[in-house]
Order: structure tokens, then C-alpha cells, then sequence
């Protein structure tokens, strides 16, 4: 069996400029699974597309690691 991609939405705080957005996307990018990563700066707002079970814990830390939270 095959997992089924999926797309997780979350919000974080401390984004604000592109320049925020592009370090976020590129902490985010590398993560195993990953397939797209959309972020928003307007919307605080990050989309992540993976291609089987999202690991939000990995996604979290990662966020966390490039100096922003993850709020929801």
C-alpha cells in the first residue's frame, strides 16, 4: 500500500518580510518526505505538502531551529 500525500497548514509567528518566508522554506524543504513548501508572510501561514504522513514534530523543530514559532 502507498501512503497518500497530504498538505498541512500552520501558523507562525515572527515572519516579516520574504526574506523570512525564503529561510522558513528553506528549513523546511530538506525534511524527509517534503514535496512543497508554501509560505505566506501576509497570512503567517505555512503549507507543507509531503508525500505520505506529515511529521509535524520535524516540521515544528525545524521552524523552531531557523528562529520562528509554529503558533497552530
Amino acid at each position: 500500500m502507498t501512503s497518500q500525500p497530504t498538505s498541512t497548514t500552520v501558523t507562525i509567528d515572527g515572519m516579516t518580510c520574504g526574506h523570512c518566508a525564503a529561510t522558513i522554506r528553506d528549513a523546511v524543504s530538506p525534511l524527509a518526505g517534503v514535496t512543497n513548501v508554501d509560505v505566506s508572510v501576509r497570512s503567517r501561514a505555512m503549507t507543507v505538502r509531503t508525500d505520505g504522513p506529515a511529521d509535524l514534530e520535524a516540521i515544528t523543530t525545524a521552524v523552531r531551529d531557523a528562529g520562528y514559532e509554529v503558533t497552530s
